[in-house]
């Protein structure tokens, strides 16, 4: 089965979600023309790390982000794994992953589990505890963010339930870019699948960020990467070699979790 991806590599503005939907309606535009069946926004788009305002700038229950999403979806028919949102919920604001069909569905809803202290998410928002499967095309997929590509063991756990492709929406600082890239090849060799890495660009008061969103196929090879700047990139996957690769090298068939404690 062949899906072909874009990412939109969005330079953020700060603080500013109405700005970052005009961003968002621009890219969209320029995206379509690819015919793409799956668009990727990056972590945080709407309102970027401006975490100090939150309680002013977060989207209460995700509502405005998702209503924007459907309505993008419907449009233009293909489907949106939508970033993620600062999400105001009754109990705290969640860093949450939003995956809506191209008839406009929102099916999945996966909440951020690991915060990372050194951008003091954990003093903003409130940790997820479910896992990031989700089905698109009657294939499984898995949505994380950014720091969580240092646990391979919470990809594994959405790998060996069947996800296909991993989809990673980032803030990655340019500082570690070298750690993206590194992580992101080593996720998609050791799980056998593909790896869709959709990161901002620009910069914040606090941060410059490295760009480089990136599509890695099953043996770790990149298929397309962008530069540091705003910008899209697409390619074209076959799903159908992530069966074929792990056929070849079993690895989850010589998987021995009852030692791994």
């Amino acid at each position: 089965m062949k899906l072909k991806i874009s990412c939109l590599q969005m330079d953020i503005a700060f603080g500013n979600p109405q700005k970052n939907f005009e961003i968002a309606n621009e890219l969209f535009e320029k995206a379509v023309t690819d015919n793409p069946d799956i668009i990727v926004l990056p972590e945080l788009w709407t309102t970027g790390y401006d975490l100090n305002r939150l309680a002013e700038i977060a989207d209460i229950d995700a509502k405005q982000t998702i209503d924007y999403l459907q309505k993008v979806a419907k449009k233009y028919q293909v489907h949106l794994v939508g970033g993620s949102v600062a999400n105001q919920g009754e109990n705290g604001v969640k860093n949450t992953l939003l995956v809506i069909t191209k008839n406009g569905q929102l099916v999945h809803q996966y909440n951020k589990l690991h915060l990372f202290k050194l951008m003091d998410e954990h003093l903003f928002f409130k940790a997820g505890n479910e896992k990031g499967l989700f089905e698109l095309e009657d294939r499984k997929f898995a949505g994380i963010i950014c720091y969580d590509i240092r646990f391979p063991e919470w990809i594994r756990s959405h790998t060996s339930e069947g996800a296909e492709a991993l989809f990673v929406v980032a803030e990655w600082p340019a500082l570690r870019l070298a750690h993206w890239r590194t992580l992101l090849i080593a996720r998609a060799i050791e799980n056998q699948c593909f790896v869709i890495g959709c990161n901002r660009s620009g910069d914040d008061p606090n941060n410059l960020f490295a760009g480089h969103s990136i599509i890695i196929d099953p043996w770790g090879e990149v298929i397309s990467e962008a530069g540091a700047d705003q910008e899209i990139i697409t390619a074209e996957i076959e799903l159908d070699q992530v069966r074929e690769i792990r056929k070849q090298i079993p690895v989850f068939e010589d998987r021995k979790p009852e030692y791994y404690k």
